[in-house]
Order: structure tokens, then C-alpha cells, then sequence
């Protein structure tokens, strides 16, 4: 069980939709205010990533174990990569006094909307379809076969946003 404290936000929509960058947004303007909830992911490191700042970096057997054991809220897979929102890191920005803020895929908002966190959920919509895929494009980090499926699961998750 998370112990109680602000009302964590959810952010969530398509990856490229701008969750990021709202994010870093919120995080730049008000560093008192919100602290971010690192997630673990299976998936490889992007250049520029880091360990335990963007994500925590784990193989998929550890992190089967991590879930067997409770540790999560939340857990997805997504593009063949598991992802997950452990309870020690909303724990550890709640303990600080500030809203926890976390940055999750729409199987993960369906988990956490179950748990007894009461989040505040913000679905970040992109301005188009075509605008989503020339970002995704831009980030020149997946082939052209995992881009389609992140097309076609965000033309979903668009659809799941718009109620």
C-alpha cells in the first residue's frame, strides 16, 4: 500500500504525443511542487538515457520477480518492452511533500485507476496523427515495423482518450 499524501497526476496518451515534455515542463517550472515517479522498463537505454533518472533499467527476469512480489501498481507491455510503476518510487517523491507525477501508458492508467491512489489522469492528445508520426520518426530509435504498431496502438489509445 502507497501511503497517503497529494494526489499523484497521471499523465498518459500515445508515446509522442508530448508527455515528456510536459513533464520536464512541470518539473523545470514548479521543483517544489512535482517530483517524478522513475518506471522500470526491460526495453535498452536510449542514447542520452540514464539509469534511475529516466527509467530504472532492468531485464525482464528481475522484473517478473519485482512483480511476483507485489512491488508494482503498475506494469504494461509495450512494443515487446515491459514497463512498470513500482510503489517505492511514488512513495519516494510523496515522502518529499510534492505531487508525485506519473508518466504511464493507458494498460498502466487502467491498473493504477484500481489501486487506492485517487490520481488526477491528463490525457496529452497530439495535434494529429501525421504530427504524431513525424515525431516518432524524428527520434530515429525504432524500425520501421515497431513504428507501425506504436502508429496503430496510438491511434487506440487516442480513441480510449477521448472519453
Amino acid at each position: 500500500m502507497v501511503q497517503k499524501g497529494p494526489r499523484p497526476l497521471v499523465l498518459c496518451g500515445p508515446s509522442g504525443s508530448g508527455k515528456s515534455t510536459l513533464l520536464k515542463r512541470l518539473l523545470k517550472e514548479f521543483p517544489d511542487k512535482f517530483g517524478f515517479s522513475v518506471s522500470h522498463t526491460t526495453r535498452a537505454p536510449r542514447p542520452g538515457e540514464k539509469d534511475g533518472i529516466h527509467y530504472h533499467f532492468t531485464n525482464k527476469d528481475d522484473m517478473l520477480a519485482a512483480i511476483e512480489k507485489g512491488e508494482f501498481l503498475e506494469t504494461a507491455t509495450f512494443s515487446g518492452n515491459m514497463y512498470g510503476t513500482s510503489k517505492k518510487a511514488v512513495e519516494h517523491v510523496r515522502r518529499t511533500g510534492r505531487i508525485c507525477v506519473l508518466d504511464i501508458e493507458m494498460e498502466g492508467v487502467k491498473q493504477v485507476k484500481k489501486t487506492d491512489l485517487d490520481p488526477l489522469l491528463v490525457f496529452v492528445m497530439p495535434p494529429s496523427i501525421e504530427e504524431l508520426e513525424r515525431r516518432l520518426r524524428a527520434r530515429n530509435t525504432e524500425q520501421e515495423d515497431a513504428l507501425k504498431k506504436r502508429l496503430e496502438t496510438a491511434k487506440r489509445e487516442i480513441e480510449f482518450g477521448k472519453f
